[in-house]
């Protein structure tokens, strides 16, 4: 992951969608530095089948394929962007691209600062939290975590994992989905009915799209008939774990984690199970977080270190977004997601302290390579 030693700055390509706001967002980081322009490789190129070029010595950085409806096309093999449906072979068509990329960086003699290896854990939920429960993360119970976990078929091997692990109230979530996509907040209610809130809408023909609006589904048909449509693509099973709520809202945070080091984080609020800032949450006040996790009792440093702990299990990747969950009461936290692109935050600057303060997300990372590469040298110098 380390940029090779020379005598001068790195050279910087990155993979992504030119134009894109998280190109353009790391490509103002690049030049805020003093850098030259990062050479930018389409990923509807690599898609295409044209391959990878890079360069000998550069360091290259992959950024999400998202906000691009034609890679969108290619990767889920359909022309609706908002469909939840096909994220298996999205995964699939994904993960087989980014080994190309690694493959052509590695004949060039480029240098990744994302490993492919971890890029494929972290798309596949199941076994991000194998991964994090191994290393001792504390994480919401599931019985479908690591790749030994029990398969889900459908909506009545969800309700049995419900029955025999005594879970009341779960996340039922895409295995590869991102941004709350198909995902539903299950929770049975009395007299033994179920309801579930979800952002997936399904139209008279079966099909799933997202929507925009967090809903309530009321009736365990309508519940199955979700689930049974997303079963094909892979699920994740959760336990609903209780969160802290500020000023009556659930609360939750993104922590991104650069170089090993947490140093931004975001406050997500909302009043529905999904905090997501597209689905109707809002940012909180972070210094009201901290203040609260103190009254409480709790340990800021520690909610930090979790965060850490959480990147550490990814070694190879430079930049991971943690979502930390602060559970009733504000003293215990565990950690839901753990998301390669993860750092779209936009002009969120460093917490206070961290080594990137008064830097945004992007800026972070330029100077995280910055220092390895000047360390790189200095191990080098005879």
């Amino acid at each position: 992951m380390s940029p090779s030693a020379s005598n001068g700055p790195p050279r910087l390509a990155v993979v992504g969608n030119p134009g894109s706001r998280r190109v353009s967002l790391f490509q103002d980081a690049v030049a805020a530095a003093g850098l030259p322009e990062a050479r930018t490789v389409p990923w509807v190129d690599v898609l295409r089948g044209g391959g990878a070029g890079f360069l000998a010595g550069e360091t290259v950085r992959i950024e999400s394929p998202g906000e691009d409806a034609e890679v969108d096309r290619l990767l889920r093999g359909a022309d609706e962007p908002t469909r939840v449906e096909g994220s298996a072979l999205w995964y699939a068509r994904f993960t087989a691209a980014v080994r190309e990329v690694a493959r052509a960086a590695r004949e060039a003699g480029a240098h990744l600062l994302d490993a492919p290896a971890d890029i494929a854990v972290l798309f596949d939920k199941r076994l991000c939290h194998g991964v994090l429960d191994a290393a001792g993360v504390p994480v919401p119970a599931s019985p479908t975590s690591g790749p030994a976990g029990a398969p889900v078929r459908g909506w009545d091997d969800v309700r049995d994992l419900m029955a025999a692990h005594r879970t009341p109230r779960v996340f039922v979530k895409p295995a590869h989905g991102s941004s709350a996509s198909g995902v539903l907040a299950v929770e049975t209610a009395g007299g033994g009915r179920i309801r579930a809130a979800t952002s997936v809408e399904r139209d008279p023909a079966g099909r799933l799209y997202n929507s925009l609006r967090v809903r309530r589904c009321t009736t365990e048909r309508e519940i199955a008939a979700v689930v049974d449509a997303l079963a094909p693509d892979g699920l994740h099973i959760e336990r609903w774990l209780p969160k802290a709520t500020l000023r009556g809202r659930a609360a939750d945070l993104r922590v991104v984690v650069v170089a090993g080091r947490a140093t931004h984080a975001v406050v997500r609020t909302s009043a529905s199970p999904m905090t997501n800032l597209h689905l109707g949450g809002a940012r909180g006040d972070l210094a009201e977080v901290r203040a609260a996790v103190e009254a409480a009792g709790g340990s800021w440093g520690e909610a930090l270190a979790i965060c850490e702990r959480a990147a550490a299990a990814f070694p190879d990747t430079l930049c991971v977004g943690v979502d930390l969950l602060p559970l009733a009461g504000w003293r215990r936290f565990a950690v839901g997601e753990v998301n390669a692109f993860g750092d779209l935050l936009p002009r969120l600057t460093g917490l206070p302290g961290s080594s990137a303060e008064g830097l945004d997300t992007y800026a972070a990372q330029i100077a995280a390579v910055l220092e390895r590469a000047r360390n790189d040298r200095v191990s080098t110098t005879p």
